[in-house]
């Protein structure tokens, strides 16, 4: 059945007004909320049900907030709106946070998206997934609080921006150690080249509170395969120098059963801890790792 002409325009009105919001969104948000629609395609959502009864903490009411959560005493008591949280909010919320430091910047090849755009489109898919689901997130290391609602979005999209405009000094490979609520839950992207006993510190440091966690370690293929070959000159992208390889071919056995040996370490970190670790490679799409990482999170729910 044909529309009538005035409903058709009305129509066509409305999708040119879509596409004029859609060219203001910045393209990884774009591209992340794509990512994350598909996803959600064929998991269903998980917003727990009940209420805990611990109280974890006030913060301020936000869009997206029902307002049977607000606490109208405390909120008498200044101008802000306050909506009580307890540790069974606590428990849905989910602090992300991706290695913004330099060695995430290699591609290694122009066709190939490097590891830190994969890592942020992998970050604000998931956050999109699980505001989806009704849970709270929140970037970890920025002080944020966990809230959810659509403009969440938007505020952790900022912030990773701020955070690569303002690097005098480029952040560290792993996370700063914060304190976080009891079973709260962290998502670690990045591609953990750093030292075993370091990664097993920063994440001791997380799973001695309680808090659960899940490692997603991005590489390049080229950091798997080590393909070239003759005389090469590689570069440290954070500072440690270069050396110049007289012939590749003869060390990539070494440097392949060096780097195994190094993933198989940081599962069974991973794995003492409780936390899971999945590898994420950039030639791949990210909707499997995707959904790999959220239904890991969904048997996680709750204490």
């Amino acid at each position: 059945m044909t529309p009538p002409p005035s409903q058709r325009i009305q129509l066509s009105d409305i999708h040119h007004k879509a596409e004029e919001l859609a060219a203001l969104l910045p393209p990884l948000m774009v591209a992340a909320e794509r990512v994350a629609a598909t996803v959600s395609q064929g998991v269903h959502g998980r917003r727990s049900v009940g209420q805990g009864e611990t109280f974890w903490q006030f913060r301020r009411y936000g869009f997206g907030d029902s307002t049977q959560l607000i606490d109208w005493r405390q909120s008498a008591k200044s101008q802000p709106v306050y909506v009580r949280e307890t540790e069974w909010e606590a428990a849905q919320s989910v602090w992300l946070w991706r290695d913004g430091s330099q060695s995430m910047a290699y591609r290694s090849t122009d066709g190939l998206v490097n590891k830190i755009e994969r890592a942020d489109l992998l970050l604000l898919a998931l956050a999109s997934l699980l505001i989806r689901g009704g849970e709270h997130v929140a970037l970890l290391g920025t002080g944020m609080t966990p809230s959810s609602g659509r403009g969440m979005l938007h505020r952790l999209w900022s912030m990773i921006e701020a955070q690569d405009r303002k690097a005098k000094t480029p952040p560290g490979s792993l996370p700063a150690f914060e304190s976080l609520p009891r079973y709260g839950r962290v998502v670690l992207i990045g591609d953990f080249l750093s030292p075993l006993d370091e990664i097993h510190h920063s994440i001791a440091a997380f799973a001695n509170q309680g808090i659960r966690g899940h490692l997603v370690q991005v590489l390049d293929p080229a950091e798997e395969t080590l393909p070239f070959s003759g005389r090469v000159r590689f570069d440290g992208m954070e500072d440690e120098g270069d050396i110049l390889i007289g012939r590749v071919e003869a060390i990539r056995e070494q440097y392949l059963d060096r780097l195994a040996n190094h993933n198989q370490g940081i599962e069974a970190l991973a794995k003492s801890f409780g936390w899971s670790h999945a590898v994420h490679h950039t030639y791949h799409s990210p909707e499997a790792s995707l959904l790999a990482l959220y239904l890991v999170l969904s048997q996680t729910t709750g204490a």
